[in-house]
């Protein structure tokens, strides 16, 4: 296992570079060493410091049914922290050196239905299927990694990594690696448009984007109710915020958990449900006993994978008067509005209470992925060329 070091000034771009290749979905991946890319107009090339690795992405590359279509060959990737290499023509703000957050969800310049998550997913159509397999195809479990523009967005690198008697926050690059597990629970908490003073269930809570989800909306100044089965994680969750987080652990036993939820949530209710469930929960009963406390007018963010067998009581969405909303990964001004809150210090990156970063080199993909698989508890898992 590497370490991760704070970033360094960039060096000059190499000719060359490694990168990991993945050939075809179930192939042993290699390390290849590649031509470095030059970023053309509404491109540019970064110095990749930390890549993302999600809790399926071994799912994702070892199996051809996981339902994550993907353009092989090509080098996997996800979300990532870099430092700008070399700008395209058309950059006016991006300058080589700068610290940057790579969002991996690139839609197409000219149709908005056309994306691609990089590195991890193309969709079914053909326009995303030529956005995918065309000059964005490669992503960023390499030394350098050529981009869109517009994904790559500043970090104010003396605020976020400065000493605090600069004005800075003394973070680590290990610090704001937990952006990865935030980026997309924001999108769903930001579509429901979770406020201070509300009170929202996170489901699971226990998991890297639950528990990042409950981060975030106590950042928010909302009333966390954080459901799970692991109660040691409950538990350490409810050490983060005693006066706004409550710990409810699900028994499978949809009146006690009912009862359970409304004890903590009050005679009012719950205001909004959010749920990023894996695709085997289809049959849990957390679905039921969250909406049993959502009082009138409530909100349901879905941001999870569950494939089939979920059931909700229609008469009671249309007579609370429930609102479901889907989200698929965030908008780039919900992206925007994650970072500021990093930066102005709104919502803190405290390694101690959102788990340990877990490093790894390219060399050492295979270890990685089966860390990220077997460790889904709160922390991050990241790939550092």
């Amino acid at each position: 296992m590497a370490t991760l070091n704070s970033p360094s000034s960039t060096a000059g771009v190499p000719g060359h570079h490694n990168a990991l290749v993945l050939d075809e979905v179930g192939k042993p991946m290699h390390v290849e060493l590649r031509p470095t890319p030059k970023p053309g107009p509404g491109s540019v090339l970064i110095r990749v410091l930390a890549s993302s690795i999600r809790a399926n992405s071994r799912r994702v590359y070892e199996e051809p049914t996981s339902g994550h279509p993907l353009p092989t060959p090509f080098v996997p990737g996800f979300a990532t922290i870099g430092r700008v290499a070399e700008t395209g023509p058309d950059a006016t703000r991006l300058q080589g050196g700068q610290l940057v957050f790579f969002d991996p969800y690139i839609i197409a310049r000219d149709s908005p239905d056309a994306k691609y998550i990089s590195g991890l997913m193309e969709c079914v159509d053909e326009e995303s299927r030529r956005l995918s397999r065309g000059e964005w195809r490669d992503s960023t479990f390499a030394e350098f990694a050529n981009l869109p523009l517009e994904n790559c967005f500043p970090l104010d690198e003396a605020r976020l990594m400065g000493p605090s008697q600069d004005g800075g926050l003394g973070y680590t690059l290990d610090n704001l690696t937990h952006l990865f597990s935030m980026l997309i629970p924001s999108g769903g908490l930001a579509d429901i448009d979770l406020k201070a003073g509300k009170t929202v269930i996170i489901a699971p809570a226990t998991g890297r984007y639950g528990s990042a989800a409950v981060h975030l909306a106590l950042a928010l100044g909302a009333r966390v109710i954080a459901i799970g089965r692991n109660r040691t994680v409950l538990q350490q969750l409810s050490t983060i915020h005693p006066q706004r987080l409550s710990a409810v652990p699900i028994t499978r036993d949809v009146d006690a958990d009912t009862q359970a939820l409304r004890a903590v949530a009050g005679p009012s209710g719950a205001d909004v449900f959010w749920d990023m469930s894996p695709p085997g929960a289809g049959t849990s009963t957390h679905f039921t006993s969250s909406l049993n406390v959502l009082k009138n007018g409530g909100r349901i963010s879905l941001m999870g994978s569950v494939l089939s067998g979920v059931s909700f009581d229609y008469m009671q969405i249309l007579v609370k008067g429930l609102t479901i909303k889907g989200t698929w990964m965030c908008t780039k001004e919900q992206t925007r509005r994650l970072i500021s809150m990093v930066e102005t210090g709104s919502l803190p990156l405290d390694t101690q209470s959102m788990g340990p970063v877990r490093t790894f080199s390219l060399g050492g993909w295979a270890a990685a992925f089966n860390t990220g698989a077997e460790r889904t508890e709160l922390g991050e898992v990241i790939i550092a060329p």
